[in-house]
């Protein structure tokens, strides 16, 4: 069984739209509130795959396996898997806790418990667009799907859950980290996924595409089976928040439609906040759970299906 994903059926796009353009302004205006600091927390640049250590090591290793293992077939048994939704019945901060015991072996900028990288950005966000609450939550949960990782939701390899994703099913671009690493992946010798558009059409909209498997696209189905009313600029940036060849080399962009291309703008503002805000100073749980156990109430009921 394949698991359909189908456009996001939440508040009306054109409204949140023009919400959304007048406040994204406004925020461009002080695009200094937030400095993006220029070295990782190990004293390197971010994102910086090609530094000699052990941990980058460890990271192009991950994504040796990543780039030999997502095969069309295998994205198609993983979404029937796991859009079966059966794995676990939890709140959104039972999620938050659980996800503590993760640490993403993908991510060469940083070793902390993941619930602290999802304060940390949440928290950012929230002093530069303070009328944003959507997004505020968005950034805290953003990352849950990493729990897929865990024995309880069947012990997904980290190459199935964490690091950059990319379409399948369609030629893998060379913007891809370690792209030398697809030439092992069947798919990459088949002529019906070796094109530009594969499988797909031009302008076909990133919703009929299928990404590569891991905790982006489980989140989106978590959110969208259990009734979320965060708007679809929020979806979009809980499935493609991972889609790195898109939003920062600007690649697969022939895929994309209108809808796309105007939540691709709230994404490149969350992009900011995700990537640099990662840090070793923790932020206080306890003072901030509050504001954002009132998020999660608006926008989720009070028990998911996972």
């Amino acid at each position: 069984m394949t698991i359909s994903i189908e456009k996001p059926m939440f508040e009306e796009v054109s409204a949140f739209q023009k919400k959304s353009e007048n406040n994204l302004r406004m925020a461009s205006e002080h695009d200094e509130a937030f400095m993006a600091p220029e070295m990782n927390a190990f004293g390197r640049q971010f994102r910086d795959y090609d530094a000699e250590s052990e941990r980058q090591k460890s990271v192009e290793e991950f994504y040796r396996l990543q780039h030999i293992n997502q095969t069309v077939d295998f994205v198609k048994k993983m979404r029937a898997e796991y859009g079966k939704l059966d794995k676990m019945v939890m709140s959104i901060w039972e999620c938050c806790e659980l996800l503590n015991e993760v640490v993403d072996e993908s991510d060469p900028d940083l070793d902390e418990p993941q619930i602290q990288h999802l304060l940390q950005s949440a928290e950012a966000i929230r002093k530069d667009y303070p009328n944003e609450d959507w997004l505020h939550l968005t950034a805290l949960i953003h990352d849950l799907g990493k729990v897929i990782t865990l024995p309880q939701f069947g012990g997904l390899p980290q190459w199935a859950t964490v690091g950059d994703t990319f379409p399948v099913g369609c030629a893998f671009d060379e913007s891809n980290v370690h792209h030398k690493y697809f030439s092992d992946n069947p798919d990459f010798h088949n002529q019906a996924y070796n094109t530009k558009c594969g499988i797909y059409t031009e302008g076909c909209g990133l919703n009929n595409v299928m990404m590569s498997w891991g905790h982006d696209d489980y989140m989106y189905l978590v959110a969208k089976e259990n009734g979320s009313t965060l708007p679809s600029a929020g979806q979009f940036i809980i499935r493609y928040h991972s889609f790195y060849p898109l939003h920062t080399a600007g690649e697969y962009t022939h895929l994309m439609n209108e809808e796309d291309k105007e939540n691709l703008k709230w994404l490149h503002v969350f992009n900011k906040y995700d990537l640099y805000s990662k840090s070793k100073v923790h932020v206080d749980v306890e003072k901030v759970k509050p504001y954002y156990m009132s998020l999660i109430r608006k926008y989720f009921p009070e028990s998911l299906r996972w």
